[in-house]
């Protein structure tokens, strides 16, 4: 299945609508697991950490990610469709 489908097209356009960290933290605890949640924070830190470029084993010690999920991040920071490099650009 295309994850580029009118479905996640549709809950793209939401997240564009949330507005303060308040409306974010209840739009995805109602999405998304306790779990799913962590484990998206755990990435999203290990591209930050990436992008100063930490080394895989301290990123794995501090996120608790597996290496596998560490060399992902990284292949998708630096390959990717850019969108983690925007991110970071944005919240400099």
């Amino acid at each position: 299945m295309n994850w580029d489908n009118p479905a996640t097209e549709n809950l793209f356009k939401a997240v564009l609508k949330l507005k303060t960290l308040d409306e974010a933290k209840r739009f995805f605890r109602d999405l998304l697991t306790s779990e799913e949640i962590i484990e998206f924070g755990k990435r999203w830190q290990a591209a930050q950490l990436l992008a100063e470029k930490v080394p895989y084993s301290e990123i794995v010690r501090k996120t608790g990610l597996s290496s596998t999920t560490v060399a992902r991040v990284s292949r998708w920071l630096n390959r990717g469709m850019g969108g983690y490099k925007l991110m970071l650009k944005k919240l400099k």
